[in-house]
């Protein structure tokens, strides 16, 4: 085979090419409890480093750990979610290995009872349509501590507040084909994760991560390849450089004869590349058995049912309601309900708009708002401005009050002074469309007599004048003046024969 490279200049995978990539992800989400999964200490990030940690978590000999209910029931709903099967009967197991931020030397996690079995969800990468990625179990487990290893030049450190956090790991199936599948994959987990309330959905803070597990084989095999795991990323950017980047290096591998070896790697960012961690575990290897500390839980028909009740309105549901009620494009009703808190402020400014405009509505939350959010580091929890300020700055451009233009002005305005309206900022600062015509049309007259030159060369060919005029008319009114009326009164002005 020749080498060919599974992606082209601007990073995307062709459709042909000698090989291909097989990926499954294994995400883990933080549950957003307050108490830990089998003991009483607190989940709260940023604490003192060890002040959140009990006799359990510290693996004092004779503690006894007792399960939180919160979290069956967060397990239960990804569960009904996904449209999987929930176990009536799941069990804890111990996965043994050492490691010094596991101080018991074992892990509480399940293996052949997990809660949540089979399940499936759907993506939408890019223009390839929609593809259902199907879902093998989503199995509790704590999380571990944390060493660090560079606060001291000579020594590592363990805090062990994290150990104990209640995880769900969500395990796919391999049906991920390019690293783009795999990123949209993740993101569709992190937007309904956070639409269940069940995650907080920090990337930064380690709330949800995933490890990635990439082979490669000859386009159209049906047998796997030998595979890599990528740990712990946190990033859906680094997630996709990491997939390309590992995709490459077997291809490289085993076009040159030699062998991919199943191993654990850590992707490095900053040289964007992969390194060997650890020769890759398999189940045999952590001597997993049931837990003797803790009994079987049976889940009935009455915690399902009620965990059912709890469901919001699911993302794609969301987005099917934008698209059909709302005509929204369906690239624009993914970006907006694929985030939480932006589909409230979305929702919320329709409803306080005098006539609701849903269109005008996300093409101003996808354009201005995103970018000023995006120039401040902001995410849609933080917006400065609440959604009925913002309803009245888009009640004033759908009624013709202001251009876009000076939509875009009074929109920073809005941004920097947290008592003011839409209203207040166009009145004080005489912001308002000129709309009335005797006046326009006094203003054009002025213009056109003042560049006689330029109206000879306009009606001499030189259309790309047009524009000239309409930014010296827009100038002597600040930007107020009505661009549709504007601009009909100088077409008809420089196309008559006075």
């Amino acid at each position: 085979m020749s080498s060919v490279s599974l992606q082209d200049s601007q990073g995307r995978e062709p459709s042909a090419s000698p090989w291909e990539a097989v990926i499954g992800l294994e995400i883990h989400v933080q549950l957003n409890t307050d108490s830990k999964l089998f003991s009483g200490s607190a989940t709260a990030y940023g604490a003192e480093p060890n002040s959140q940690v009990s006799w359990l978590d510290a693996a004092l000999p004779g503690t006894l750990p007792v399960v939180n209910e919160k979290a069956i029931r967060y397990a239960v709903r990804f569960g009904l979610a996904v449209g999987a099967e929930i176990s009536r009967e799941t069990v804890f197991a111990r996965k043994n290995y050492f490691y010094p931020d596991l101080p018991k030397g074992y892990q509480i996690s399940q293996l052949d009872h997990p809660i949540v079995v089979g399940g499936a969800i759907t993506i939408f990468p890019g223009e390839s349509g929609e593809k259902v990625i199907r879902l093998t179990r989503a199995h509790l487990e704590e999380d571990a501590g944390k060493s660090i290893h560079d606060l001291y030049p000579r020594h590592s450190t363990i805090d062990l507040n994290r150990a104990g956090t209640p995880l769900i790991e969500v395990v796919s199936e391999p049906d991920m084909r390019s690293a783009a599948e795999a990123v949209a994959y993740m993101r569709q987990v992190y937007t309904l994760v956070t639409h269940l309330g069940i995650c907080d959905g920090n990337l930064q803070e380690g709330s949800f991560r995933c490890d990635a597990n990439v082979s490669v084989r000859p386009a159209g095999s049906q047998t796997l390849g030998t595979r890599t795991e990528l740990k712990n990323i946190n990033s859906f950017r680094f997630v996709e450089r990491a997939i390309r980047h590992e995709i490459r290096r077997q291809i490289r591998l085993l076009e040159s004869g030699g062998q991919v070896t199943q191993e654990t790697r850590l992707y490095d960012a900053e040289k964007d590349e992969t390194r060997p961690m650890r020769s890759k575990e398999e189940a045999n290897d952590y001597r997993y058995f049931p837990d003797p500390d803790l009994l079987p839980v049976r889940i009935n028909d009455a915690l399902i049912d009620k965990e059912r009740q709890q469901l919001p309105e699911l993302p794609q549901a969301k987005v099917n309601r934008y698209i059909h009620d709302w005509q929204l494009k369906p690239a624009d009703a993914r970006l907006i309900a694929g985030d939480k808190a932006c589909s409230g402020v979305f929702e919320a400014c329709v409803s306080a708009m005098q006539k609701p405009d849903p269109v005008l509505a996300g093409k101003w939350l996808l354009g201005e708002v995103s970018a000023l959010l995006n120039r401040d580091a902001l995410d849609w929890a933080a917006l400065p401005v609440s959604p009925q300020r913002l309803a009245g700055l888009l009640d004033a451009l759908a009624g013709d009050t202001i251009s876009h233009k000076i939509g875009k002005d009074v929109l920073v305005k809005l941004w920097q002074s947290p008592q003011d309206t839409a209203a207040d900022i166009i009145d004080r600062e005489g912001l308002g469309q000129m709309s009335d015509s005797a006046a326009l049309e006094a203003l054009v007259d002025e213009v056109l007599k003042a560049n006689e030159q330029q109206v000879a060369d306009f009606r001499n060919g030189n259309d790309k004048l047009f524009n000239f005029f309409v930014g010296q008319v827009m100038k002597a009114t600040r930007g107020t003046a009505n661009p549709v009326q504007l601009k009909t009164l100088l077409q008809n002005k420089l196309n008559s024969s006075s």
